[in-house]
């Protein structure tokens, strides 16, 4: 990456954005892997959780996680790789001054806390959060900053496996899409940037962020209108009806599309060898 920036990049950049979901990382110093887990702190939790291939909803069980596998997924999900890479790049000299990194983060509604907030991934969360603290005091000899921006709940690669998660998201969708709040991945992110990060664009000193300094990209989500719906919503929300009272259809659609499937157009029958896609390597 440092040899990209410097041949392709201009040699420097003014902005590192760390967003990582993955279950494993190694120990940079064993190459022994750390494993993360997605459990709880404290007793197990039973909620129904959405089969995607099959199209149903189950009840599943989320066990507690041990004190090893906590400490193992903070290593995997929290802030020391994200530190790691800060220190590497500013080692390296291709920082900008001014340099920012944002590193994304969810916190979710009280309703997800056993699952998520109070979890394996909460504590990793925030470990990630203070570590910004860490980063930012770092960046500012160079005058850049760090910062965490918390998001709304998305369809993605890692939270479609959280357990005991899709019914909310189901009933969020629903609601926000009602109310013509809802966005994906893409158009939070053109908020995050263009309304919250580089508020003051002829200098690009303002961040717009909490108390606690982070970045609130969830607003729309925990709005108390918003989460008084999702709320009734779920509490109606059975095996039965799913796909009715939430917005099935679009969760998975945008689960599909993430994985290159569903598009108009395609036709995702006819054969297709490996000597033809590399000829579409660019």
């Amino acid at each position: 990456m440092i040899e990209a920036i410097r041949n392709d990049l201009g040699g420097q950049v003014d902005l590192v954005v760390y967003s990582l979901a993955t279950g494993v990382r190694p120990n940079p110093e064993t190459g022994d892997m750390w494993r993360s887990v997605i459990k709880t702190t404290g007793k197990p939790v039973v909620g129904p959780t959405l089969n995607l291939e099959t199209d149903s909803l189950a009840e599943m069980t989320v066990e507690t996680a041990t004190d090893d596998e906590v400490a193992e997924t903070v290593k995997v999900m929290g802030g020391e790789d994200w530190a790691s890479w800060i220190q590497c790049l500013s080692d390296a000299g291709v920082m900008a001054q001014g340099c920012r990194t944002v590193a994304y983060s969810y916190i979710g509604p009280a309703v997800t806390y056993p699952i998520y907030h109070h979890g394996t991934l909460g504590r990793a969360k925030e470990h990630m959060h203070n570590t910004a603290e860490e980063i930012n005091m770092q960046l500012a000899a160079i005058g850049g900053q760090a910062h965490v921006a918390v998001c709304k709940a998305l369809v993605t690669k890692a939270s479609v496996f959280i357990p005991a998660f899709t019914p909310y998201i189901l009933a969020l969708f629903k609601v926000m899409k009602e109310k013509g709040t809802h966005e994906g991945c893409i158009e939070q992110m053109q908020r995050l940037f263009n309304a919250r990060f580089y508020t003051d664009k002829n200098t690009q000193q303002g961040v717009s962020t909490d108390e606690h300094r982070l970045i609130r990209m969830d607003d729309w989500e925990l709005a108390p209108d918003v989460q008084q719906q999702v709320s009734e919503l779920m509490a109606e929300m059975t095996a039965e009806n799913f796909t009715e009272l939430g917005d099935y259809t679009g969760y998975k659609q945008d689960f599909m599309e993430l994985n290159g499937f569903g598009f108009a157009g395609v036709d995702y029958q006819q054969d297709i060898t490996l000597d033809c896609l590399k000829a579409l390597q660019p």
